[in-house]
């Protein structure tokens, strides 16, 4: 059981910060969610309405705190066209080193004759490296 399973099988109240009762015997941890897991679950919807439209290639990008790595998807196949990352493109793991790599790999997709794709920008928010790395790629002549 939860904490709050816990409560409502017992039948005490609980506020946000554990029960009501200060001598309950059960635990008063609040229950937090990651930053991961919640990134996770925006991925999950962002992709439901992305793969709607499969006529396009996806264009899906994943960043950790060491690079940046982007990849052109064929969902139809489930097979990677291209792929890009910060160390291919020789560049650093900051705002101007997403947009390399989205020139980098909007060069990849001309090359294989890819010119619309769907971004999908993996639950992360619309802002500073994937935000440049959106402008790289279409500065590179991907349309979105």
């Amino acid at each position: 059981f939860t904490t709050v399973g816990l409560m409502a099988a017992t039948g005490q109240r609980a506020t946000a910060f554990g029960p009501a009762n200060k001598n309950s015997p059960i635990s008063t941890a609040v229950l937090t969610i990651s930053r991961n897991k919640l990134r996770l679950h925006r991925k999950k919807r962002i992709r439901a309405k992305i793969t709607a439209g499969a006529e396009k290639i996806r264009l899906t990008v994943f960043r950790s705190l060491t690079g940046f790595y982007a990849q052109a998807i064929d969902d139809a196949t489930g097979k990677t066209l291209a792929a890009s990352n910060s160390k291919a493109a020789k560049a650093r793991n900051d705002i101007e080193g997403a947009g390399k790599v989205g020139k980098d790999i909007a060069e990849k997709c001309l090359a294989k004759k890819i010119t619309a794709v769907a971004f999908d920008r993996s639950g992360y928010k619309y802002h500073g490296k994937v935000k440049a790395f959106a402008e790289g790629a279409r500065e590179g002549g991907l349309k979105f």
